[in-house]
């Protein structure tokens, strides 16, 4: 049997309210990033914020880097103080998952981001973010923040041709939207590769290479009923086992 690709999963905080005892905190991630990229011959591996703990401890642990959805990131730490309209930020945990992400960047591993992935994932790099669309971007005037079920696509996102997302998704796509930030300054080394038609950027990736994709929405929610959603995660499995190869 081959040894499975190892890919390293962000971990969230969660305050466990009805548990015993009340009210610890207790680190996870989504079932369905778990169990697509278990179904793919994936071994996912979560990575929780161990006090002092870097980045670099953890970068020999997995071969690829997968950045899920949460709250919003500390405007501090792209040179911003924070507005009204943040909600939820973690300073620590940013900080950890953006140490993480520059040490996987540079060991020059694969990185996979969704919705907050995109965001911190570029904030690490260098760019920013829009710290509430509806107040900070009044070009947006599609509603980002959809009350439907969250599997259901509400708006669509044109593909930039000859991108890694285009040989998933094709020259547009129908995704679901759950996000009142967006990224506004691209970091350099990284290149917009969907947007939605107001202009909301909704995927990028490394300029020249593979190594790094993210989009706004949530495909681990679509990729049950929808097979181009399914095709990106096979695209990360399959970046991340030619990285392996190399």
């Amino acid at each position: 049997m081959s040894k499975k690709i190892r890919i390293g999963l962000v971990s969230r905080t969660l305050t466990l309210r009805d548990e015993v005892p009340t009210y610890q905190k207790a680190p996870y991630v989504p079932r369905d990033i778990v169990t697509i990229l278990g179904e793919l011959g994936a071994l996912p591996i979560v990575f929780p914020d161990v006090e002092g703990a870097s980045g670099k401890d953890y970068v020999d642990l997995a071969d690829a880097l997968f950045l899920p959805g949460g709250q919003d990131v500390d405007p501090t730490l792209f040179g911003e103080e924070p507005t009204w309209k943040v909600g939820g930020a973690d300073y620590k945990m940013d900080r950890f998952e953006i140490d993480l992400i520059r040490a996987f960047y540079e060991a020059g591993k694969p990185i996979f981001g969704i919705c907050r992935g995109i965001q911190v994932l570029n904030i690490a790099l260098g760019g920013t973010v829009y710290q509430d669309l509806q107040a900070d971007c009044p070009s947006a005037y599609i509603g980002h923040s959809q009350k439907a079920y969250g599997a259901y696509p509400v708006h669509h996102v044109n593909v930039k041709k000859g991108s890694l997302l285009h040989a998933a998704l094709g020259d547009t796509a129908y995704v679901n939207s759950r996000h009142h930030q967006a990224l506004k300054d691209v970091a350099k080394g990284l290149v917009v590769t969907a947007m939605a038609p107001d202009g909301v950027i909704e995927g990028i990736e490394s300029a020249g290479s593979d190594q790094v994709a993210a989009v706004q929405w949530h495909p681990e929610n679509m990729w049950r009923e929808h097979p181009e959603m399914r095709a990106l995660f096979e695209q990360f499995i399959a970046r991340v086992e030619k990285s392996v190869q190399k």
